[in-house]
């Protein structure tokens, strides 16, 4: 009998991406010893994974509120970043004054400690300081990211007076009464509500205040 030539095997090379699978899932384990990728390249992905949960969770907020308050209220899903006005605006389809942008700020002045609140106003217009100051009786400063989401439970491009993590006074500028209806955020980066003005200042706002100029 012949004997079969044999061939020999070359070593297989691992494909990129099992490399990548093996440098990274030990990075993904509590467990595991310490290991590649980099501290600061884990840092990134760890944020990005929390700042998701927290998405997640404040959206859930806002539609157990809205279910227990206005279950009539539908929540809308563009497919597309509503974070910022211009973003909401194009993906809603509509004018950027009806989205309804809702400021986190600290106010400051006689008889005040620094008092945070939130102001809804639309979305084209900012903050005027001498109408601001005389409405809400001090200077109000804009909280940074971590404090607003601290506070709200709201990422920044998803802040609304709904679902809140700590009851907050909400105040509505009286801009908003120039629309039918307008469209604040529900809590995520990509979800929207469309509500009447007054809907939304029997709903969550302690009254109406005029602290803004359009833009």
């Amino acid at each position: 009998m012949k004997k079969r030539a044999t061939q020999k095997r070359r070593p297989q090379r691992a494909r990129p991406y099992e490399i990548a699978i093996a440098i990274w899932l030990p990075a993904l384990n509590p467990f595991a010893a310490p290991s590649w990728p980099p501290r600061g390249a884990a840092s990134v992905l760890a944020a990005r994974a929390g700042a998701g949960q927290t998405s997640g969770m404040a959206h859930e907020d806002v539609l157990n509120w809205l279910a227990a308050r206005a279950p009539d209220l539908a929540v809308i899903t563009p497919g597309a970043s509503t974070a910022t006005v211009a973003e909401a605006a194009a993906a809603l389809e509509v004018e950027p004054g009806r989205i309804a942008k809702t400021l986190a700020m600290r106010v400051a002045g006689p008889g005040l400690a620094g008092d945070v609140l939130l102001l809804v106003t639309r979305g084209d217009a900012r903050l005027d300081n001498q109408k601001a100051r005389a409405a809400l009786g001090g200077k109000p400063r804009l909280l940074d990211p971590d404090e607003t989401l601290a506070l709200t439970g709201h990422t920044v491009g998803g802040v609304c007076p709904f679902g809140l993590k700590t009851p907050l006074p909400v105040w509505l500028d009286v801009s908003l009464r120039g629309y039918a209806t307008v469209f604040p955020a529900a809590g995520s980066r990509e979800t929207s509500l469309e509500i009447a003005p007054e809907r939304l200042a029997a709903l969550v706002g302690l009254g109406w205040v005029d602290a803004c100029k359009l833009v």
